[in-house]
């Protein structure tokens, strides 16, 4: 009987995956272990591997399909082998968590495939999502017009959809396009053979565009300014940023608190460590801050669903990791249980992983409070968004040096800001302030840091 192959749960908070590539065709051979097809989640790329052995039969969701956890994708057994009329669900089978690389997921799957994250694929997502769903666009409507009015603007390179159609039922004829055209002014268009070749390969409308060449002829670089310009699909990591920053914005009421640290005897202090080869970073320092006075304001590191509040009795530091395709944020988990060095350990390997693509789902999810490190962008003061789940985000600026009154002189001082956003569900502007300066003073304290060192 054929074996079912099922879209895998990489994360707990993963609901629905998008097949980006097939490896294997229909009527190729499989062996278990091999890798059938990469999809795209709320988090990663991840390739997914074969549990079975036999021929690939049928592939039910094609590349760019987006189906629910546990959806049959395709069927694998012997050939001639008839398929089943209707696939049975996919939680009717035993349950078996996938491997992520040699890592057991904590969530029950079908036992029907592996999932593994390549090293080239890049992690793609903030934090797990919600149980958002974004909305699911109209059907367009079918264009009603005749083959020769189709193949008239085809050769003319433009889109049909704006012509009054003549024909029965409102249908679009060739007599339609012809008097388009003319009322448009087609035949007077200029534009050169290749930037028409180009044009019509890409799906542009000519009478759309506008020429920049000698008189107003169209060339290649305008058709590549038009196509450059045409609206892109967003990555499931950028939409699931949007999806849950809006959320958080929208729903969670925001207010700020910032003060400035002077960081000038932590930096020195830095730098003689950085002489003796001891590898601490000043963001080693801020986390190792943020760590402490979280054990010490308890409301700020808890969670509420707007009726109810739950305090974490552990610290999962969430440090947001910017990479060219967007932002995730890798977890340290128990950073409370940490020595500095223990936390900067963790902290330099997940940042590695999430730079090279290889964050295991479970490696992004989690946090009960988040940093937001812009210090090394030259960036004065922002403030940042508060992940879903948190209750509060601390945004961190550059250090610069910058006059201030220090025993009634002004001196020259290293200062950096520190932003933090806070849900007024739970936290009071009071708790903030003293929560923000509790960071501040043992950023400060030097004493404090020959200790822990």
């Amino acid at each position: 009987m054929p074996s079912p192959i099922a879209m895998p749960k990489p994360g707990q908070f993963t609901e629905e995956c998008t097949i980006v590539k097939w490896l294997k065709k229909e009527g190729d051979a499989v062996a278990k272990g091999d890798i059938l097809f990469e999809i795209e989640t709320d988090k990663a790329n991840m390739e997914v591997e074969s549990f079975f052995e036999g021929t690939l039969l049928k592939i039910l969701t094609p590349v760019g399909g987006t189906v629910p956890v546990q959806a049959i994708v395709a069927w694998v057994g012997q050939p001639g082998e008839a398929l089943p009329a209707t696939p049975p669900p996919a939680a009717a089978k035993p349950a078996a968590a996938p491997e992520v690389r040699g890592q057991k997921s904590a969530v029950s799957q079908p036992e029907t495939a592996t999932v593994t994250a390549p090293a080239s694929s890049p992690s793609s997502i903030l934090h797990p999502p919600s149980a958002i769903s974004p909305a699911q666009p109209a059907a367009p409507q079918r264009l009603r017009i005749s083959p020769r009015a189709k193949a008239l603007a085809e050769r003319s390179v433009i889109n049909p959809a704006p012509v009054r159609g003549t024909g029965p039922g409102g249908r679009i004829v060739e007599k339609d396009v012809l008097a388009y055209l003319e009322a448009k002014g087609y035949a007077q268009l200029r534009i050169t053979p290749s930037a028409k070749e180009m044009a019509a390969v890409e799906k542009l409308d000519l009478l759309a565009l506008r020429g920049t060449g000698e008189g107003g002829k169209l060339t290649v670089e305008d058709i590549q300014r038009a196509v450059a310009e045409k609206p892109k699909a967003m990555s499931k990591m950028r939409q699931v940023i949007a999806q849950r920053l809006t959320q958080s914005f929208t729903s969670t009421p925001h207010f700020f608190v910032t003060v400035s640290v002077d960081m000038t005897d932590l930096i020195a202090y830095r730098a003689t460590l950085k002489a003796k080869n001891l590898p601490y970073t000043v963001t080693d320092f801020i986390a190792m801050a943020v760590t402490l006075s979280l054990t010490e304001f308890p409301a700020v590191n808890s969670s509420t669903d707007g009726k109810t509040v739950w305090w974490h009795s552990k610290v999962n530091l969430g440090l947001a990791v910017s990479l060219e395709s967007g932002l995730v944020v890798p977890v340290i988990r128990d950073a409370d249980d940490l020595t500095l060095l223990e936390l900067h350990d963790r902290s330099a390997a997940l940042i590695e992983k999430a730079r090279n693509g290889k964050l295991l789902p479970d490696e992004m999810s989690g946090s009960t409070f988040t940093i937001s490190n812009m210090g090394m962008l030259d960036v004065e003061n922002f403030t940042a968004i508060i992940n879903p789940g948190e209750a509060a985000i601390l945004a961190v600026s550059s250090t610069t040096k910058q006059p201030v009154v220090r025993d009634d002189k002004v001196v020259v001082r290293q200062m950096m800001k520190i932003t933090l956003a806070s849900d007024h569900q739970i936290i009071d502007g009071a708790h903030a302030a003293h929560f923000v300066n509790a960071i501040k003073a043992k950023l400060e304290k030097i004493e404090l840091w020959r200790k822990l060192v």
